[in-house]
């Protein structure tokens, strides 16, 4: 069977774009799903509503797209409604084939309204994976009640941490006039089971809550309404005071208490289903209860009791810490600060109160240990938070496929209620263990106006991701990875073979060409937390530090010689992270130097050093991701073209990046352990020809910072119309043996996003290659951020000849060049 290759698709449908099964599929479904498709709700749930007709809508929309027609709909007389919702929980639903004599049909029956969509949106989406749907018998009811997705959008249509451009809420202070992207992603929200958005930034304008733009908050609401998408607000703490007038924002004032309840019924009368608030207090320079000496529970309480008549929930972040302490003193530990925080207020916040708890005890690294909070807080609610938005994960120019991280964190046992107790991440979140009220998941989504809502295809699958995981946590990465794939990109089997291969891969990939065994992702963490900066994490108060120095590297958190963090686990697996030796209940090698300070020598449980797995994976990481261009080559015809080369492009890029990272850490850890790689690869790059060491004609030598951002710890840089670098290609290197042939010129060059520099290639004074650097990456500086790769493929060479690139500045952009490398 072949199904039909679109020529371009901008890749806006996602995950939904119901593609037209072939005939023989489609003809079987369609009399599979018989005389009608009937959609039932249960006890409370209206005949009519916009979240009905949404989900009458789109069965159409589906079944037109992928079976050509659309089966009767309505409820056949002889079908009895009672009994196959009357059960349902809230938000469940169930897929039943019935059959009454000749006759036969598909029910989807919902416990509310939005269960019905959601069983709408389950039914096409078997139908899309061409599963069978002739006897149909399936109840689905998500694992938790809270799957939510945040925005840290602001009110100018900037959006803090995104990654796919403007904000499709907000532009210039206002809502955005046209809000028909918004449905449209309410909509992708519904085919995963997310029921509320928050539509503003976490570090909250005040003027979210001016009396002016409540109307604009209805405006987002009814967008989202027909979707069975709630809205929710992040607000800022100090607004009795900045925006109320009061001259205080004391949360046990009682003026304070009335200004917010007062403003708490104003907002449910522009949103009467408001989901909720979220709040960010005493964190990253945001004012907090401190101020007066309070407590968070005062803080959130203060808000949540607002909310209560209402049915709203107070998100207030557990995301609490000090970033200006002091670097000096080895027992401070910004892991620490969750625990310390809230383990003294458990009990103490409002029934509609949730902490909201990030997935590790820092802040969204390529890997950390779950936070011990899950296991600390038993008498109140809480919900995971996982960032959807690449923050540190290569900020979606990079493919992260995050399902392996998530899954390994939610999976991940506490022992809440003792060592002989089951209590994974999921259900401590979900509220399962303590028997909480509400619980759950929450994800940092940051979704922009790209015509592929992320800027990279492939990063769509994070969000679907995290959907499927909110619903069902027990899924695989396998299974969600193959179903995004299939839906996303049809059925072709060496499509979804190498896709899934990419994906399920590159967490691992990732982390290896950045920071492995624990080390956190060694990027610029003090600026745009995207390129490589190793010395960024250290001597300042963030508190992202891995100690590296000349003996040794790692973080010890152990109780007994360092912070003390590994205690704040249960007993069992605080045994695990305390100790440090080669049993299998020791700190696993992947969190090593997480927990522990250790001399480059010390080997891990492999059996290899510390200081050799950091080579070794940063060369295993660079090869990954060149691998990945090499696997998605072999798909061209098979998927559109537009989508093909817009993820060729990305992952060329990637691997241009990968490249930047291994040389960058590799050259640090060399420099700064003197150990050297044993296989010979660190500070060695043959065909490798600096521009500071060519025939400058204008170029002007710089020395780059970090130094390690820049092959030799140099570039050149262009101060006048047009400076060029030369050399003579000598035939030298492995393999070339000295005669001529087809090479590959790699040009490493720097793209800062203050101008447009070009660039020119020449080979004795003939043009081979030129091109614009006109990316847009997060820097105006020469560094590891504005690094970039031109590949020239295919160039005949021989010995003796002249190999010339020529730049001219644009702008800030001064045209500079890192190296050229003949392969």
């Amino acid at each position: 069977m072949h199904h039909r290759v679109q020529s371009a698709e901008s890749g806006y449908d996602a995950w939904l774009r119901y593609q037209a099964l072939p005939g023989p599929v489609a003809e079987a479904d369609m009399q599979a799903l018989g005389d009608s498709v009937t959609l039932l709700g249960g006890p409370g749930v209206p005949g009519s509503s916009e979240v009905l007709r949404a989900a009458r809508d789109e069965l159409s929309r589906g079944m037109r797209g992928m079976l050509g027609r659309v089966p009767r709909r309505g409820v056949p007389e002889a079908l009895p409604s009672a009994g196959f919702a009357s059960d349902l929980p809230a938000d469940g639903f169930r897929l039943k084939t019935v059959r009454q004599g000749s006759a036969r049909y598909t029910v989807v029956a919902g416990g509310t309204e939005r269960g019905i969509l959601y069983g709408v949106f389950a039914l096409l989406r078997m139908i899309a994976l061409e599963q069978p749907v002739d006897s149909l018998d399936e109840t689905e009811v998500p694992y938790a009640p809270i799957r939510w997705v945040n925005h840290w959008d602001n009110l100018d249509g900037s959006i803090e941490r995104g990654y796919g451009g403007r904000s499709i809420f907000w532009n210039n202070g206002h809502a955005r006039a046209e809000l028909s992207r918004v449905s449209d992603y309410g909509r992708l929200l519904a085919s995963i089971g997310v029921n509320a958005c928050s539509i503003n930034n976490v570090n909250a304008d005040p003027g979210i809550l001016a009396a002016e733009m409540l109307p604009e908050i209805a405006r987002i609401a009814a967008a989202f309404r027909p979707w069975g998408v709630r809205v929710a607000i992040s607000v800022d703490f100090g607004s009795p005071q900045t925006l109320g007038k009061l001259d205080t924002f004391d949360p046990l004032d009682p003026r304070v208490a009335r200004w917010w309840s007062a403003k708490v019924d104003e907002l449910y009368r522009a949103v009467p289903d408001l989901a909720g608030i979220i709040m960010k207090a005493d964190s990253e320079g945001r004012v907090g209860p401190s101020a007066y000496g309070r407590t968070h529970a005062d803080a959130a309480n203060v808000v949540a009791r607002a909310l209560k008549p209402h049915g709203g929930l107070l998100f207030y972040r557990g995301f609490v810490y000090d970033h200006q302490m002091d670097w000096r003193n080895p027992k401070n530990d910004r892991a620490r600060a969750a625990d310390d925080n809230f383990r003294p207020l458990d009990g103490k916040f409002e029934p509609n109160a949730v902490v909201e708890i990030k997935n590790g005890p820092i802040d969204f690294q390529v890997r950390e240990p779950a936070s011990p909070l899950f296991g600390t807080l038993e008498k109140t609610n809480q919900a995971i938070e996982l960032q959807i938005t690449q923050e540190y994960l290569g900020q979606a120019r990079h493919t992260v496929f995050l399902a392996p991280m998530w899954k390994e964190v939610l999976d991940f046992d506490l022992r809440a209620k003792g060592s002989a107790s089951t209590t994974p991440v999921k259900s401590l979140a979900a509220g399962k263990v303590f028997g909480r009220p509400v619980g759950g998941f929450v994800g940092v989504a940051n979704v922009g106006l790209s015509d592929n809502w992320f800027g990279n295809q492939l990063s769509q699958a994070n969000l679907y991701t995290f959907g499927r995981l909110a619903w069902n946590p027990d899924l695989s990465a396998r299974e969600i990875s193959q179903e995004w794939t299939r839906l996303t990109f049809g059925p072709d089997p060496t499509v979804n073979s190498v896709v899934n291969e990419i994906q399920l891969s590159s967490w691992k990939t990732y982390e290896n060409y950045t920071g492995p065994l624990g080390l956190q992702t060694l990027t610029d963490i003090t600026g745009n937390h995207y390129g490589v900066n190793v010395e960024a994490s250290e001597r300042n108060g963030w508190g992202q530090w891995h100690n590296a120095d000349a003996h040794g590297v790692g973080m010890d958190r152990s109780v007994k010689s360092g912070t003390g963090f590994a205690g704040q686990y249960r007993a069992e697996v605080a045994k695990m992270y305390e100790s440090l030796n080669s049993t299998a209940a020791s700190t696993p090698d992947e969190l090593l130097l997480f927990f522990h300070h250790v001399p480059y020598t010390y080997r891990l449980h492999s059996g290899q050093t510390v200081i050799q797995s950091l080579y070794d994976s940063h060369y295993e990481g660079a090869e990954a991701a060149g691998n990945y261009v090499r696997q998605w080559r072999k798909l061209q015809g098979l998927i559109d073209e537009r989508r093909y080369q817009e993820v060729l492009a990305q992952l060329e890029y990637q691997a241009g990046q990968a490249e930047v990272w291994r040389d960058a850490v590799v050259n640090w850890f060399l420099k700064t352990s003197g150990v050297t790689d044993e296989k010979g690869r660190a500070g060695k790059h043959p065909g490798r020809v600096e521009a500071e060491s060519m025939q400058l004609e204008g170029y002007t030598p710089v020395p780059v910072n970090p130094w390690e951002a820049a092959s030799g710890g140099m570039a050149v840089s262009c101060a006048i119309a047009r400076c060029a670098a030369r050399f003579v290609f000598n035939g030298s290197g492995p393999g070339r043996e000295g005669s001529p042939g087809r090479h590959e010129v790699r040009i490493r060059y720097f793209d800062q996003n203050n101008g447009t520099a070009r660039f020119r290639l020449l080979v004795n004074g003939e043009l081979l290659d030129q091109w614009v650097a006109s990316d847009r990456l997060p820097t105006q500086k020469i560094d590891g951020t504005s690094s970039s790769l031109r590949i020239v493929t295919g160039v005949a060479l021989r010995p003796g000849d002249e190999i010339r690139i020529e730049g001219s500045p644009d702008g800030g952009e001064s045209a500079a060049l890192d190296y050229i490398e003949i392969q």
